[in-house]
């Protein structure tokens, strides 16, 4: 995708091919800044402090975690810390692990000398095949919003949360992928954006890369979503997922939950977009096993932005001596889910509508 007329991933191998490089998403909307990954720590760093973010970018940063860490010790012993270390990293998002797998069992039958060149060429890999799964998703997305447009006048209106764009994979996005396609095709859309409390990521993010794409839309407070569906403005709602249990049920930023409920309240179809990595078939009831991980509380408490001088500060907005707790994410249950949008269609969900795309699993 595009940030002022040129053509951007999320993380790339460096000119060099020493290191990685990444888009700093803390740093966005405000500034672009490249950030230079060169250890197994900075990559580590990276994906703990949300430089990097979302399922799928945080499985590419992972791989190119592994291939740093053997840059420095490609020994069994290596292999190991380096796989340990990025799998403390984020407890929800599935990817992480399974790019670490992809990356270990590309390396391991390899003498230590032939390690890393094997982890950067399968890292390399891994980001390419996430392009094109995304573009798959587009494409399936993309027949959804048609089927909208054809019998309705006006926009199609489309409500997301978080952000499931490109920036949150290597290019296209998930959620994200079939508006793109469908405002390249001419179809007419509009974007109702969460703010996406802790750390604003429809805000700053979403709104953001659709800016960038010309795509119209509407940032909203995260309450605002129900009222707006009550109202009859929500034609759809599609939204990603950081893990899908085998059941359909899907983890996402906190607040999904809520926006299912509401959207099944009202008779508005709630699509969750996800490439195949995502889903995990070893956890047969997402409400009850998909670990929710717990971030530091000063995500809650303060808030960082622009002033009027042009300054970037952080603020304090909680009252002093209150405390508050800070839950990443929510599982949505997969009866409030209209349908599972991948790369190889759309199903519903459930373990038999995800066996239908993948029987390979069965």
């Amino acid at each position: 995708m595009q940030i002022n007329g040129k053509s951007y991933r999320t993380v790339w191998t460096s000119q060099d091919r020493r290191a990685a490089e990444i888009i700093d998403q803390t740093r966005l909307p405000f500034e672009v800044r490249i950030v230079r990954l060169q250890s197994l720590e900075d990559a580590a760093v990276a994906i703990e402090t949300m430089q990097v973010r979302g399922a799928p970018c945080i499985g590419a940063a992972a791989a190119y975690g592994m291939f740093l860490g053997l840059a420095e010790d490609a020994s069994d012993a290596g292999l190991t810390r380096t796989s340990e270390r990025l799998a403390r990293t984020r407890p929800t998002a599935v990817n992480l692990n399974w790019a670490i797998g992809e990356i270990a069992a590309a390396v391991s039958h390899l003498p230590p000398a032939s390690r890393a060149a094997a982890a950067l060429e399968r890292a390399e890999d891994i980001c390419d095949e996430d392009v094109e799964i995304s573009k798959g998703i587009g494409r399936s997305g993309l027949q959804i919003i048609e089927q909208i447009a054809a019998r309705k006048k006006g926009p199609v209106n489309i409500l997301t949360h978080c952000n499931a764009g490109w920036l949150a994979t290597v290019d296209w996005g998930t959620a994200t992928a079939p508006i793109y396609m469908a405002h390249d095709k001419g179809i007419d859309i509009h974007v109702w954006v969460d703010e996406t409390r802790p750390r604003n990521q429809g805000a700053s993010l979403t709104a953001f890369e659709l800016g960038a794409h010309g795509v119209p839309h509407t940032v909203i407070v995260d309450n605002a979503g129900g009222h707006l569906m009550q109202k009859g403005m929500v034609d759809m709602c599609i939204v990603g997922t950081d893990r899908t249990a085998r059941n359909g049920d899907v983890a996402n930023k906190i607040g999904t939950y809520l926006k299912a409920l509401a959207a099944h309240d009202n008779g508005v179809p709630f699509y969750v977009a996800l490439p195949h990595t995502t889903i995990d078939w070893t956890i047969a009831d997402g409400v009850r096993d998909i670990p929710i991980e717990e971030r530091h509380s000063d995500e809650v408490t303060r808030m960082t932005g622009r002033t009027a001088s042009g300054a970037i500060e952080t603020v304090e907005i909680v009252a002093s001596g209150s405390r508050a707790a800070n839950y990443a994410f929510d599982v949505t249950p997969a009866r409030l889910v209209t349908g599972l949008v991948t790369e190889r269609g759309v199903c519903r969900a459930s373990e038999e509508g995800l066996l239908s795309l993948y029987p390979e699993r069965r």
